[in-house]
């Protein structure tokens, strides 16, 4: 029987995995819902409270941040974007090809998830020009970013994450380039595997009308004032149905020709007014207002744009302002002049009362914008518009000192000059000193809820530590597979995280196993180098689910996808690199 403290380190894990796999809270508010049980049950004590806070891995990571943005404000990686076209042919296989290439390259060096924000459009218009569905290429895309993320300790979060522990324990910190050899092998695998593969790629309809896509036809309809309407004389704007009513005008017409200005406009008799909203409501307004339902005509992307107003989609990345808040209280049409006519969530069309809704990253956005207010859409970092290429503010006049600065900080790591903390915050602050970014866009930059998730589940690890959990579990759970030998325990927590990563947060899976994967190396008499970086592998990589890592939720909306789309192509890929991983890393990394 484990005594009392394992007992309820134990529940801290099961609880803390319940809401990470359930998003029934945000990770980084359940990793402090954590933290504050750790102290509370006494199981560590104040100082190690601020353990996740003050690790290197913590630093690094944020410094890691801010050099990503700053390369990325400096054009570099929008420039590769740009220029991929001459590179990528005709054929799909090509295409799939220079695009993995691509982004597994810069995703070695660049936080994966900026690179593949700038690269969504990217894809999306190179398919578009080849007559290929967007689904063809950006799973692709999402996948070659984990690829390039395991090749180099910066690579990835998790990578940093995992070395911290490594030295937290007494064991030699891994080299800058320790994983490439393995993780090259993995690209080459996966990039094999997608190109031969293509044809089990999904081919979804991303084209097509968007009022059939979002299911608008019942949210719109043509109202006519009448001679009794309590509207004539004022404007949409001053009559506060819109407040009221929780409707939108999205045309005014008169005398058959639309208005420039719907909200502003006088309302007289006659006008026709087409108008968003829930359906019930845009019935009862007929007696309420004084308006006539106009003959029922069929509603298609056409009828609800024109020359000056566009169909815009929008995709909501993880960093962006809006995760969490309503479209209402963010100002969101005083920002952008846009109305949002529906958005989409791992494929869940929500059309009524939108601008109550608390958006999440993936999420899309359906929205109608003036053509005069696009560059606001297209600067913005808060949204990633993903029919046209995003216009960013870059200072290409700093691309050779951002480009210096970031070589610097590999080549002081490399040859050992100093340590990779050291390195990450000469290069974060010389991006800033050196104007590369501003320092506004450095706090933007920086993703605060995987810096808070890191702060708060770090010491969950030390906690199974110090109480023996991990330990306990090893010689439990785990003791009927450390008989049969090491390579056998390497496979099992292998499988046992990638499963996990599918589920939850890879930095928490990661923290979690982590210690067990140490425990079980002691109780052996070997070296726990292979375990580590059989976690850190498989941890780093999630193909089969759309919510096991970021980028895979922000392709799953413009894509089209199902969830099984990810868990038939990304299986037997998760399959592939488990086998490789089995086979190469005690090679690699002997026991």
């Amino acid at each position: 029987m484990p005594d009392i403290n394992i007992i309820l380190v134990l529940i801290v894990v099961v609880a803390a995995m319940f809401f990470f796999i359930s998003g029934k809270l945000r990770i980084d508010l359940t990793a402090l819902c954590v933290l504050v049980a750790l102290i509370v049950l006494g199981l560590i004590n104040t100082n190690q409270a601020l353990y996740g806070f003050a690790s290197s891995a913590t630093a690094i990571i944020t410094a890691m941040f801010v050099l990503s943005a700053g390369l990325v404000r400096t054009g570099l990686v929008e420039w590769l974007a740009r220029h991929i076209d001459r590179l990528a042919g005709k054929t799909e296989p090509r295409l799939i090809i220079v695009l993995c290439i691509t982004i597994a390259l810069l995703s070695a060096f660049v936080i994966n998830t900026a690179t593949v924000a700038i690269f969504i459009p990217v894809a999306i218009m190179l398919a578009k020009s080849r007559k290929l569905s967007a689904s063809r290429v950006l799973m692709p895309l999402s996948f070659a970013s984990q690829f390039g993320g395991v090749c180099t300790l910066i690579g990835s979060s998790t990578n940093i994450l995992v070395n911290t522990i490594a030295t937290n324990s007494g064991l030699e910190p891994f080299n800058f380039f320790e994983f490439g050899p393995l993780g090259l092998v993995m690209t080459v695998a996966g990039i094999a595997y997608l190109t031969v593969a293509h044809w089990f790629l999904p081919k979804r309809t991303g084209e097509g009308e968007k009022v059939d896509r979002y299911q608008l036809a019942d949210y719109l309809a043509e109202l006519q004032v009448t001679e009794k309407s309590s509207l004539i004389g004022t404007t949409w704007e001053k009559s506060k149905v819109k407040k009221d009513e929780k409707v939108d005008i999205i045309k005014f017409i008169r005398d058959d020709k639309e208005t420039t200005k719907p909200p502003r406009t006088k309302i007289r008799e006659g006008d026709i007014l087409l108008l968003h909203g829930n359906v019930d409501t845009l019935i009862a307004m007929q007696d309420k207002y004084g308006l006539e339902m106009h003959a029922k005509t069929r509603m298609d992307d056409k009828k609800i744009s024109s020359r000056d107003i566009k169909l815009v989609e929008v995709l909501i990345p993880p960093r962006s302002r809006l995760v969490s808040r309503t479209l209402q209280n963010f100002g969101f049409f005083r920002k952008y002049k846009s109305v949002v006519l529906a958005v989409q969530r791992r494929g869940k069309i929500i059309r009524d009362r939108v601008a109550e809704v608390h958006l999440q990253n993936g999420d899309t956005l359906l929205l109608q914008a003036d053509k005069g207010d696009m560059p606001r859409l297209l600067k913005t970092s808060d949204l990633i518009v993903t029919n046209e290429l995003t216009e960013l503010y870059v200072r290409k006049d700093k691309v050779v000192i951002a480009l210096f600065l970031f070589l610097a900080v590999i080549t002081l790591t490399v040859l050992n000059i100093v340590p990779i903390l050291a390195a990450a915050l000469i290069g974060a602050v010389g991006m800033v000193v050196s104007r590369c970014i501003t320092i506004e866009e450095a706090y933007e930059a920086i993703d605060w809820k995987i810096i808070f998730m890191i702060g708060g589940i770090l010491p969950l690890g030390l906690a199974m530590e110090q109480s023996g959990t991990a330990l306990w579990l090893v010689n439990t759970v785990m003791a009927p597979f450390t008989d049969c030998g090491p390579i056998v325990v390497l496979a099992l927590l292998y499988l046992i995280t990638a499963v996990l990563t599918e589920l939850m947060s890879n930095n928490a899976a990661a923290v979690i196993i982590a210690p067990i994967g140490l425990s079980i190396a002691a109780s052996m008499d070997i070296d726990p180098r292979p375990f580590l970086v059989a976690i850190t592998f498989a941890a780093s990589t999630s193909f089969a689910t759309p919510i096991g890592y970021q980028t895979n939720t922000m392709i799953y909306a413009p894509g089209g996808y199902r969830f099984l789309d990810y868990t038939r192509v990304g299986g037997p890929l998760n399959l592939i690199f488990w086998l490789l991983a089995v086979l190469l890393i005690p090679i690699l990394w002997p026991f």
